[in-house]
């Protein structure tokens, strides 16, 4: 068990943490740093057992486990705040969707005797704020840790520990993979969904036709990517630009072929392509990345 666990920012992510620490009795204190009134008021409503404090910075020396959950462009103006009160016991990691960077400003502002460890839980939703927190969220989901050359080890093995008991399958990486990995399974689909729901926008009001009436298929499914919190989204690009630029070009690469084999009525390409496509599906399935039940599963 945890002694003092402190979670900065206490939104979807870190309000699921709060509440499966508390429920699976991972630590013996859960102290939370919210700066959004809103939010606060919200965090009061959850039953699970935890304290809400103003001036955190007075209890940093006393946390063994501090978790940044705010978003990525908070985190250095957070790391400077704490860093001079923070003790060489305490692991300090984060939630966010982008390493490298993170990484960079973490060596930059902190003491060489903090340990960051970086963590990204593959789970969440479109839907953000504390009322959407879950505490089976991370069951089952992978969870990856971030280890670099100078990482300690049994430190590591603590993290990789809390995660497990949230209900997560740890999975160790260094960030470069990370973010590399990420730009294409994530980054780029919420990109996709953006940018199609901005020209689906735009091509409305050329056509003055009502497309939104006719939204109930792929448009739909995009749109639920596209509610994603805009601050959040706006970071990661921002954060992860190399990566995400590369596969961008990649992306525009395979649908200028895709244009040409359907201008030129290329019957075989297109067919290949098409079945390639419903075999990554299949082996998404496989791996138990979701279910195989027909519309997502929806009711």
């Amino acid at each position: 068990m945890i002694n003092n666990l402190l979670i900065i920012g206490c939104g979807l992510i870190g309000s699921s943490i709060l509440r499966a620490s508390s429920k699976n009795k991972i630590a013996k204190n859960i102290f939370v740093k919210e700066k959004s009134i809103t939010n606060i008021k919200k965090l009061k409503k959850i039953k699970s057992k935890f304290k809400i404090v103003e001036n955190f910075k007075n209890i940093i020396s006393d946390m063994d486990l501090i978790i940044i959950a705010t978003h990525l462009s908070e985190y250095e103006k957070i790391i400077g705040s704490i860093n001079k009160k923070l003790s060489h016991k305490t692991i300090l990691t984060d939630v966010g969707s982008s390493k490298e960077n993170n990484y960079k400003i973490a060596k930059k502002k902190l003491k060489r005797e903090i340990s960051w460890i970086s963590s990204h839980p593959i789970s969440g939703s479109e839907v953000s704020g504390p009322e959407h927190g879950d505490a089976n969220l991370f069951n089952d989901r992978w969870c990856i840790l971030i280890k670099e050359k100078k990482t300690d080890k049994n430190k590591l093995k603590v993290l990789s520990k809390f995660w497990k008991k949230l209900g997560s399958k740890v999975v160790i990486m260094d960030a470069k993979k990370h973010d590399i990995i990420f730009s294409l399974t994530s980054h780029l689909p919420h990109l996709i969904a953006y940018n199609l729901i901005q020209t689906a926008t735009e091509f409305e009001k050329r056509k003055r036709y009502n497309l939104l009436n006719f939204s109930a298929g792929g448009l739909r499914d995009f749109s639920r990517i596209a509610a994603s919190n805009e601050i959040m989204w706006r970071d990661i690009f921002f954060s992860n630009k190399k990566n995400i630029s590369q596969v961008i070009d990649l992306f525009i690469k395979n649908l200028k072929s895709f244009k040409r084999n359907i201008r030129a009525n290329n019957n075989k390409v297109i067919i290949r392509k098409l079945k390639d496509a419903k075999k990554v599906r299949q082996k998404i399935i496989k791996l138990k990345q979701d279910i195989n039940k027909p519309d997502f599963g929806r009711n």
